[in-house]
């Protein structure tokens, strides 16, 4: 059955404010339950969607929902074996919407591609969570899990929350101070690819769910009430050491994201103490190291790299 009661409530609160910022939708309604087609899967009559999220791909024509169970734990109930029930119960589902009808008609769109995932949303919601939730991961057996061959479930653990949900907050802050302009002048940036262009650019504005757990997150945007336009990269990282910088600036560089009248702007949460003297260093040695002269330079010396300032999700919401 789908999570109910209040507690329950807080992950659904957080989980559409949340990813609601990085232009994902919700298909069909939420916490649905719909028949099983697997007789493998007895006892189970029926399968919980808590929530359907969904956005469109930016290299491929397709459009990828996101059955998602949301789970909502205390400190001492986020245990190996509690993650590993709701894994298999989610992968069960996902093989049940592959072959599904009733899921189709309920959830997805006519004329698109879709592509199925599952998403286990692991919400803290007394926010004393602080152990690496990538141990209670690594105790799970990938063997006693029989996901979906060609399928994927993806696991956001507390921590991974807790960075999305301060890389929100900080957006919506930027848009109330005007360093940002409004969503409707802004994509999470996707640069076209040696081997594959990027073939939805009206549609695919989203962030994918490989941006949001991958190493940093680019939101793009346009130039607004004379403003340049601009990248504002959120980086998930320390920032311990020079090379860490030396890979973003890669990033930027390869994908010639530095132009005159274009601003970079850097981002992180939980920065180590000498993060920006690191990015600093990182700069010079790229400008010593690169052939682009005084106006690389310039460019790489320009890049706005300042600390975000951390929020606890969990205990802000359950106020509320």
């Amino acid at each position: 059955m789908p999570e109910t009661g209040n507690i329950a409530a807080l992950a659904e609160y957080v989980s559409h404010d949340l990813f609601a910022q990085f232009f994902w939708g919700t298909a069909g309604s939420w916490n649905q339950n719909w028949p099983c087609e697997n007789d493998r899967h007895k006892p189970r009559k029926t399968h919980p969607s808590d929530v359907v999220f969904y956005y469109d791909e930016p290299y491929r024509l397709r459009r990828t929902y996101l059955n998602c169970d949301l789970k909502s734990y205390a400190t001492g109930s986020v245990t190996p074996g509690a993650i590993l029930t709701a894994i298999d119960n989610l992968a069960a589902s996902l093989a049940c919407m592959e072959i599904s009808d009733t899921w189709r008609r309920m959830y997805a769109h006519d004329g698109y591609s879709p592509f199925l995932c599952g998403l286990l949303f692991v919400y803290n919601h007394d926010g004393e969570y602080d152990k690496d939730f990538e141990h209670v991961l690594s105790a799970l057996n990938p063997e006693e899990i029989a996901i979906p061959k060609g399928s994927h479930i993806v696991i956001l653990g507390p921590q991974q929350i807790q960075w999305l949900d301060n890389v929100r907050y900080e957006m919506v802050y930027m848009r109330g101070t005007k360093e940002l302009p409004d969503a409707v002048h802004c994509r999470f940036g996707y640069p076209h690819l040696v081997r594959k262009k990027k073939v939805q650019v009206e549609v695919a504005k989203a962030a994918t769910i490989e941006m949001l757990t991958g190493p940093w997150i680019t939101l793009e945007y346009d130039a607004v009430d004379g403003k340049k336009p601009g990248f504002l990269i959120f980086y998930n990282g320390r920032g311990a050491s020079t090379e860490e910088f030396l890979y973003l600036i890669d990033y930027l560089m390869h994908y010639q994201m530095l132009h005159p009248g274009t601003e970079i702007r850097v981002r992180t949460l939980e920065p180590d103490s000498n993060a920006a003297a690191f990015f600093e260093r990182a700069i010079k040695e790229y400008i010593e190291n690169c052939d682009g002269g005084a106006e690389i330079a310039a460019l790489l010396s320009a890049i706005d790299y300042r600390r975000s300032e951390e929020r606890r999700v969990g205990k802000e919401c359950r106020s509320r």
